[in-house]
């Protein structure tokens, strides 16, 4: 089968591969409409997670089932599904301590594109089908429930981390897709401020439809200084942080308030340590957490965030600026990611009809 690889660090391009394989418990589908992802660029350009030869990419789609193994119980060949990025083996130790993202090792619910072969393929491989599968509504477009596999997940557990409560001023830092479904999921969750770090044209608009009420671009200035001037000094209650580098932490701690919860979903592609400022942590007793996680993944997440859709409650067509049509175009979109120009949020293939 074709499909499209990081063929070392630095390097990507289209290779041939045997069809993976299919176990009792497991499914292969292939992709109806899928979308690259930033995470996919971090494993490429910076070498984020190690050295990757010959792994075929991509951790967002939604697909039609092909085969399925004999212990498979709730879908078959023919069915459209939704595919979450995080494939979490239910049965782990892990999974049962409430951490099925790191089912096997940490991460390891992260399979796709990290240490197996990922969806830019004609066909892909999921483990625990019935565990990871999820029936693609009839009124969700494709394009946009490839939104469902990693974006809207990722940026409401932003949400879940920070542990936002009616009422509360939020500041999310970073409004690319995931920081705008973080944005999306503080507004449903009944936040009263929400302050959105941003400055692209594009993601501000989309964040204002998702329910930011107030905006600052970090070329201002540093974050903490604004935010704290526009609480006059009291800071917020919750941080998510959806972009930046292993420095933001410094500034998200800084304009917390005491008690308050930084929630991180942005993976840290580049960096040894991540800093904390020791007078603004209270010198340590200051209350402020910091949780930083992997979206849980599996498919009961996916039937969830579906039926907001589903049900008018949450709109994911303002996640998707650039289209394309045809497998094809899979390097085309992958390339948008990387560059990012100013009028990007979001790039899909939709593969076949």
């Amino acid at each position: 089968m074709k499909g499209f690889a990081m063929l070392e660090i630095g390097k990507v391009g289209w290779i041939e591969k045997e069809e993976p394989v299919c176990g009792p418990l497991d499914a292969l589908v292939k992709p109806i409409a899928l979308a690259p992802c930033t995470s996919d660029i971090h494993t490429v350009w910076e070498g984020a997670v190690g050295e990757r030869e010959n792994m075929i990419l991509g951790h967002e789609c939604c697909g039609e089932v092909v085969k399925v193994g004999e212990l498979v119980k709730d879908f078959k060949p023919g069915d459209r599904v939704l595919v979450p990025a995080i494939t979490p083996d239910w049965n782990s130790l892990e999974a049962q301590a409430g951490y099925p993202m790191h089912s096997n090792g940490m991460l390891a619910g992260w399979k796709f594109s990290n240490f197996k072969d990922g969806v830019f393929g004609e066909l892909f491989h999921v483990n625990d089908a019935d565990g990871n599968l999820a029936l693609l509504p009839d009124n969700i477009e494709p394009e946009e429930a490839c939104m469902l596999s990693d974006m809207v997940p990722t940026g409401f557990h932003g949400v879940e981390l920070a542990d936002v409560q009616f009422g509360d001023e939020v500041l999310v830092i970073g409004i690319g897709p995931v920081g705008l479904m973080s944005v999306a999921g503080a507004n449903l969750r009944g936040a009263s401020r929400i302050i959105a770090v941003g400055t692209r044209p594009v993601c501000v608009e989309a964040a204002k439809f998702y329910g930011a009420t107030d905006f600052i671009s970090y070329k201002d200035g540093p974050i903490a200084k604004q935010v704290l001037e526009m609480t006059n000094g009291k800071g917020v209650d919750k941080v998510i942080i959806a972009g930046g580098t292993v420095d933001t932490f410094a500034e998200a701690v800084e304009c917390l308030k005491p008690g308050g919860k930084i929630g991180n979903v942005n993976y840290l592609g580049s960096g040894d340590y991540v800093k904390i400022p020791r007078v603004e942590w209270g010198v340590g007793m200051g209350h402020k957490q910091i949780q930083g996680g992997l979206m849980p993944g599996g498919r009961l997440r996916m039937e969830k965030l579906a039926k907001l859709v589903s049900v008018g409650k949450l709109d994911l067509s303002k996640l998707i600026t650039h289209r394309f049509e045809g497998f094809d175009h899979v390097e085309d979109a992958l390339m948008l990611m990387k560059e990012k120009p100013a009028d990007l949020i979001k790039p899909v293939v939709r593969v076949e009809k």
